[in-house]
C-alpha cells in the first residue's frame, strides 16, 4: 500500500507515533523517526521498524527549535531524496486548571504541540511543492474541537493544529498537496497510564463504546489517509474518539 513511499513521524517512538511507524512499515513504506533523544525505547522503536524490512533511521530533535528543525529536515532530505508523507504527531500535556498553570507549562505545550507542527511542515513544505507530491497528517485531539476542563493549554494547542491543517490544506491543494488531521480521543498509551484507575474506568464508562481506545485505532485511520483511497481527502479532521465527541 505504500510501498516505495518514505515518511516522517515526529514522537515517532512511542504511543501513537510508534503505532503509526509500525502500521506504515508493514505496508512497505521506508521510515524515518523523530525523537527529542536516543534513548533506549527509541532504539527499540528502530529495531523493529528495520525488523519489517523498512529503510528506517532515527533522528533526534528537538521540534520546538526551529534551527534543529532545520538542520534535521535536511538530514532526512539528504539520507532519502524524498519524502511522501509527513506525520506530525510530537506532542505533551501539562494538565491544571488555567490559574494553576506556570507560564512554562503554556510555552511548553503550545510550543512542542503546535509550534512544533508548524516547524517541521514548514520545513519540508518546499520539498513537497518541488516533487509536487506530499500528504500531510497532523495529530490533534477531540479535545481541541470539544475543550476540557483542566486542558485549557492542551486544548488550545490542538485546536491551533486544525486551524493550522486547514490552511495549509488550502495553501497547497492545487500543488498535489494534502493535508489532514486525526482528532484521539482517549487512547491507552504512556499518556493516559499516568491517570488513576478509578479516573480511567469513570472515563471508559463514560464513552459510548465503553473503552479506551487503542494507538492500533489511531494507526488505521493514518494509513488510510497516507494511502491512494484517500486521495480526494484534504483539510478534513477525522475524530477517533469511541463516540466522546457525540
Amino acid at each position: 500500500m505504500l510501498s516505495d513511499k518514505n515518511a516522517v513521524i515526529t514522537g515517532g517512538t512511542r504511543g501513537i507515533g510508534k503505532a503509526i511507524a509500525l502500521k506504515f512499515a508493514e505496508n512497505g513504506a521506508d521510515v524515518a523517526i523523530i525523537a527529542t533523544s536516543e534513548s533506549d525505547a527509541a532504539r527499540q522503536t528502530l529495531a523493529q521498524l528495520k525488523s519489517l524490512g523498512s529503510d528506517a533511521k532515527l533522528y533526534v530533535c528537538d521540534v520546538r527549535n526551529p534551527e534543529e528543525v532545520t538542520r534535521m529536515s535536511e538530514m532526512i532530505l539528504a539520507d532519502y531524496g524524498r519524502i511522501d508523507i509527513l506525520v506530525n504527531n510530537a506532542g505533551i500535556t501539562r494538565d491544571n486548571i488555567l490559574p494553576a498553570l506556570k507560564d512554562s507549562d503554556i510555552d511548553d505545550v503550545i510550543d512542542v504541540n503546535l509550534k512544533g507542527c508548524m516547524y517541521v511542515t514548514r520545513a519540508f513544505i518546499r520539498s513537497f511543492v518541488k516533487h509536487r507530491f506530499g500528504n500531510i497528517i497532523n495529530i490533534s485531539s477531540v479535545v481541541g474541537l470539544m475543550g476540557n476542563k483542566g486542558q485549557s493549554n492542551y486544548a488550545a494547542s490542538k485546536a491551533g493544529i486544525i486551524g493550522f491543517t486547514k490552511t495549509v490544506a488550502r495553501e497547497y491543494g492545487k500543488r498535489n498537496i494534502r493535508c489532514n488531521a486525526i482528532a484521539p480521543g482517549y487512547i491507552a498509551t504512556e499518556m493516559t497510564a499516568a491517570l488513576s484507575e478509578e479516573m480511567t474506568k469513570a472515563i471508559a464508562e463514560s464513552l459510548p463504546l465503553g473503552v479506551l481506545g487503542e494507538p492500533e485505532d489511531v494507526a488505521q485511520l493514518a494509513l488510510f489517509l497516507a494511502g491512494d483511497a484517500s486521495k480526494y481527502i484534504t483539510g478534513e479532521v477525522i475524530k477517533v474518539d469511541g463516540g466522546m465527541y457525540v
